[in-house]
């Protein structure tokens, strides 16, 4: 096993040891097995799953103690002896996916968010709200050595769940995409990706505040909820023909626009849910979804090809997630703001601080 000199023995981290509740505090420093990498965490971004985690809300096994964090931005200091695709000094990311088994029929069709035995950073396994963190080196997203690494932090789950979630809807250049939740984290970067995409994004979001983001973006309309006394009309005006986007790509944290979204999605147009909020259902009228063909889809994380093509668009300057800079102290603050529903673009976390 090859390792940096300067490891320490104890680090820094955020970690939950029981619902709801977050705890300061130093720990060990872990050391990575045979497939392993040890990276020092240098950024992380916060994002509205680690508020899931946190809760534990979802209906999905999660560790105790856990620490949290899925967006994370280093340098690889300590590898294991059969890792050979990163070298130590490397810039790396690490993402919700940690690992996976490589061999099930999900893995084997490039779908392996769908493995049986995936292992999830800050969920199942220890994240990056943690300055040393454990990742399967496989899985790691490479970075060139000029890459900022705050800047990057975001595209390892934000950028990247949004840009898969944009594929799925099967959308082509100078069609319509509604972006529902388009003032967040995903949202700030899907207007982004849509945009370079060839897309006409349509931002649906509360606020003026978010309004104007999202227009500085590249949104072409922008329809605030809280003011629109009748949504599904007010998006189909948004089109030029009034019938609608083609694609709707749902990532707000409340249930009801899954509701809305097949009464303004165009006929034979692609509803994609990514958001997950607690407890909530889909539910759509059968009647019109099968005379207006229309398709409702669920959209995990991306594959490691889906995670090197995001990265593309940020290393070639075509997006770039607004984020505020804070210290990894202040995770509880982040949270406080995300339950108030007052962040807009993402918040990443200065390891150092």
């Amino acid at each position: 096993m090859s390792k940096a000199a300067d490891i320490p023995k104890e680090q820094w981290a955020q970690v939950t040891e029981k619902d709801g509740v977050i705890t300061y505090k130093k720990i060990p420093v872990p050391t990575p097995g045979h497939d392993e990498v040890l990276v020092n965490i240098k950024y992380s971004g916060v994002c509205h799953t680690d508020l899931h985690a946190l809760d534990n809300d979802w209906p999905l096994p999660r560790k105790t103690p856990v620490i949290g964090g899925h967006e994370g931005a280093g340098v690889v200091v300590q590898k294991g002896e059969l890792v050979t695709n990163v070298d130590i000094g490397d810039k790396v990311g690490v993402k919700w996916l940690m690992s996976t088994c490589f061999h099930c029929t999900f893995c084997q069709q490039a779908l392996e968010s769908l493995c049986p035995k995936a292992q999830l950073s800050g969920y199942t396994k220890d994240g990056t709200f943690q300055q040393y963190c454990v990742a399967n080196a496989a899985h790691l997203a490479r970075f060139p050595p000029q890459t900022d690494l705050s800047a990057v932090a975001p595209i390892m789950c934000a950028g990247l769940t949004v840009y898969k979630g944009l594929k799925e809807a099967d959308t082509r250049p100078g069609q319509y995409v509604a972006i529902v939740g388009a003032g967040g984290g995903l949202g700030t970067i899907g207007i982004q990706y849509a945009h370079a995409m060839g897309l006409n994004v349509i931002a649906i979001d509360g606020g003026k505040e978010k309004g104007e983001a999202c227009k500085k973006l590249g949104a072409s309309m922008y329809i605030d909820f809280t003011e629109s006394k009748d949504l599904v009309a007010d998006v189909k005006k948004a089109t030029h023909d009034g019938l609608g986007p083609q694609g709707v790509v749902l990532l707000a944290p409340q249930e009801q626009p899954f509701q809305q979204a097949t009464g303004y999605v165009r006929s034979h147009g692609t509803v994609v849910c990514i958001g997950m909020p607690a407890g909530a259902k889909v539910s759509m009228p059968v009647f019109d979804t099968v005379v207006r063909m229309i398709k409702v889809k669920g959209s995990y994380v991306g594959n490691r090809e889906d995670t090197a093509e995001a990265l593309d668009f940020f290393l070639r300057g075509k997006v770039h997630a607004p984020y505020k800079v804070i210290g990894l102290s202040q995770l509880q603050s982040v949270f406080d703001e995300m339950r108030a529903n007052r962040v807009i673009g993402r918040y990443v976390m200065d390891m150092s601080k």
